[in-house]
C-alpha cells in the first residue's frame, strides 16, 4: 500500500497494481477487528458513498475496505473506460489481496450492482475465495434491449473506449430523496460508459447465471424488485440456477429500489437487519 491520508474516520490511500496503474483506496479501520469486509461500487459512483455503511459494519466488529474502480471516483482513468475485458476481475483480485494480508483472516466480500457483479464473477472464476459473499442488487441482467446489448458487443470491437451516457435515471436509485439529491449534486460520479465495459457487463451477467451452480462459497442475495436500474430477473435467473449448490440466501424487497443500503425507512432498516441476522449465521 502506498502513502495514506487521512479524512476523519475514513482514510484516503493508493494501491499500485501489477499494471503500474494506481487505485484509490478508502479503508474505514477498527482497532481489534474480529473479520474485515471488501465493499466494491457499481458504475459511476465511487468508494465514499460506502461511508454509512463501513460505519454500520465497524459498529459490529468489522475493518472495512472499499475502493474507487478504475475510471471511477478518484482514480485515474478515462471515465467508464478498459483496457483488458476482465481489468475490473484483476483489479478486485489484486485489492482483496492486499486488504487480507493486513486481517487475521480473509474478509467478507460485498459487491454491489455493477459491483456485485465483479465480485460474483471474481469468486465464481476462482479469482478471491471470501468466507461470505453479499450481493446487493447485482447487475446479472441489463434494461438494455437486446439490438442495443448486440450492438455495443460489436462496437467493443471497433471502437472499445468510445464514450457513451449510461443514462442511467437518478430518481431510481432511493426513495429517499436526500440520497438522490447528494448522487446528483457528486462532484466524483460519471454518467459514462464504454462498448468494453458494457460488454464485460452484458456478458458476464450471463456467464454468472450459467455456471450459478458451481457457487462454492455462502452468498446472500439481496434483490430490489422495484429495481429500474438493473433487471432483477437477472437476480432471479441466478438463483434459480444456484438453488442445487446450497450456498445460497435470497431475500427479495418488492416495493424497494435500487440502492438497498441507502433507501428510504423502513425498507433500509429491514435490509441491514436482514444482513446481520445473516452474518450472524453464516460460518
Amino acid at each position: 500500500m502506498d502513502a495514506q491520508r487521512r479524512t476523519g474516520s475514513e482514510t484516503l490511500g493508493w494501491l499500485t497494481l501489477a499494471d503500474g496503474r494506481r487505485l484509490c483506496t478508502h479503508d474505514w479501520p477498527l482497532a481489534g477487528a474480529r473479520a474485515g469486509v471488501l465493499i466494491v461500487h457499481g458504475l459511476g459512483e465511487h468508494a465514499g458513498r460506502y461511508g454509512p455503511l463501513a460505519a454500520w459494519f465497524n459498529a459490529r466488529g468489522y475493518a472495512v475496505r472499499s475502493y474507487d474502480q478504475r475510471g471511477h471516483g478518484r482514480s485515474p482513468g478515462r471515465r467508464g473506460a478498459l483496457s483488458r475485458p476482465l481489468e475490473l476481475v484483476d483489479d478486485l483480485a489484486e485489492v482483496y489481496g492486499d486488504f487480507a494480508a493486513t486481517l487475521p483472516e480473509p474478509p467478507l466480500l460485498l459487491g454491489h450492482s455493477m459491483g456485485g457483479l465483479v465480485a460474483l464473477r471474481a469468486v465464481l472464476d476462482k479469482r478471491v475465495a471470501p468466507p461470505a459473499l453479499v450481493l446487493s442488487s447485482p447487475a446479472l441482467r441489463a434494461w438494455t434491449p437486446a439490438w442495443e446489448q448486440a450492438l455495443a458487443i460489436r462496437l467493443a470491437r471497433v471502437l472499445p473506449n468510445l464514450p457513451l451516457r449510461s443514462g442511467l435515471p437518478f430518481e431510481a436509485l432511493s426513495h429517499e430523496a436526500a440520497v438522490v439529491a447528494a448522487y446528483r449534486d457528486d462532484p466524483l460520479r460519471s454518467g459514462w460508459i464504454t462498448p468494453r465495459l458494457a460488454r464485460f457487463i452484458f456478458e458476464s451477467g450471463r456467464h454468472c447465471v450459467d455456471v450459478a451452480a458451481t457457487l462454492s462459497v455462502p452468498t446472500l442475495l439481496l434483490v430490489a424488485g422495484a429495481d429500474r436500474l438493473v433487471d432483477a430477473r437477472g437476480s432471479y435467473a441466478f438463483a434459480a440456477a444456484a438453488r442445487a449448490s446450497g450456498h445460497l440466501t435470497v431475500h427479495v424487497y418488492e416495493d424497494l429500489f435500487h440502492e438497498l443500503f441507502n433507501e428510504a425507512e423502513p425498507g433500509r432498516g429491514l435490509v441491514l437487519a436482514q444482513l446481520e441476522a445473516w452474518l450472524e449465521q453464516s460460518p
